[in-house]
């Protein structure tokens, strides 16, 4: 590899454990974390959008099995088995 070939070469930011950015090296994440305690940045909170969703899915869920019959739940087990476990 030539030394004009890193040019391409693309190294993504690291994300935090909710898809935000941070600093990728120790020092810009100290003096982020140092910032935010101080109340100079604030953090990003949670989403509240997102929090409603996933409160949404877990209701969806139960409510959608109770509606449906024991033949319908089997059916759609079945179907998933199959596609599960077929050739993609």
């Amino acid at each position: 590899m030539a030394l004009n070939d890193f040019r391409h070469y693309h190294v993504s930011m690291p994300k935090g454990p909710n898809g935000q950015k941070r600093p990728a090296d120790a020092i810009g994440l100290a003096v982020l974390i140092g910032k935010i305690a101080t109340g100079e940045v604030e953090d990003t909170p949670t989403d509240p959008a997102k929090t409603y969703h996933t409160e949404g899915g877990k209701k969806g869920g139960p409510a959608r099995a109770a509606k449906l019959t024991a033949e319908q739940r089997s059916e759609i087990a079945r179907k998933a088995a199959a596609r599960r476990w077929s050739d993609k």
